[in-house]
């Protein structure tokens, strides 16, 4: 299966399906990158950020404003919440008797998460986990180095998991990678995804800034901008 990009403000986001991009994922290493709005914001803003998008081996709409954005371009490609793709990996590599390691959050919240996972998927193997809270990253990598998984899912945040895991590309390079946030809370039980009538909306960012405004000030002004610059590219082409 071959990649199919489609560009939104110069970045190419693949056009998988959830299925099509859990196989693609499953049979390919390398970086997955979750996209949001936020995302390409300050890639635009940052020239390492930019490349380490843009030389990711997998890019997945993760966010509902890249998925409005590529509509506004014409492009009907529908979200792929990284939260869902990450657990699907999980499930896939332990039915395949494949390592999985994790690095992210609060130390109770990644042993909680560990332990939730371990209950529910069958032959889970971790080799390696551990909490967000490092002060040297050379030393966390040399660990997860050492365990050498197949799968490993870093939730730091972004960009800085995007630039951890691209750190680690040439030492894992048969490893699939992924950033995937504030996963690790809704998997430890800790914080709970929107209810199924916002997320088949599109509104779960709604609902989780209504939780948590302190969400608002990263949310605002960037989605509406963001929207806007969109609708210029394609008024270049098109009317928005």
């Amino acid at each position: 299966m071959d990649r199919d990009l489609v560009k939104i403000l110069d970045y190419g986001v693949d056009s998988f399906t959830f299925e099509e991009a859990l196989d693609y994922a499953g049979s390919h290493s390398g970086q997955i990158v979750t996209i949001n709005p936020e995302m390409i914001e300050f890639a635009r803003k940052n020239q390492n950020f930019s490349d380490v998008i843009s030389n990711a081996e997998l890019v997945v709409p993760d966010g509902i404003g890249v998925e409005i954005g590529l509509k506004i371009l014409g492009k009907q490609v529908r979200r792929i919440p990284g939260v869902e793709l990450g657990k699907a990996l999980i499930v896939k590599f332990s039915k395949e008797n494949r390592t999985v390691a994790m690095i992210g959050a609060k130390p109770e919240v990644v042993e909680l998460a560990v332990k939730n996972l371990k209950s529910e998927i069958q032959n889970l193997n971790i080799v390696y986990y551990h909490d967000g809270y490092f002060t040297s990253d050379e030393e966390v990598q040399k660990q997860v180095v050492e365990a050498n998984p197949d799968l490993l899912l870093v939730a730091l945040g972004s960009p800085k998991q995007e630039f951890f895991i691209n750190s680690l590309k040439q030492s894992l390079p048969n490893a699939t990678m992924i950033g995937l946030g504030g996963s690790f809370d809704v998997w430890a039980g800790v914080v709970n995804r929107a209810p199924k009538i916002y997320q088949k909306l599109g509104l779960e960012w709604l609902y989780r800034t209504i939780k948590e405004p302190q969400r608002f000030k990263r949310i605002f002004p960037t989605l509406p901008l963001f929207v806007l610059r969109v609708c210029k590219e394609r008024f270049s082409t098109n009317k928005c």
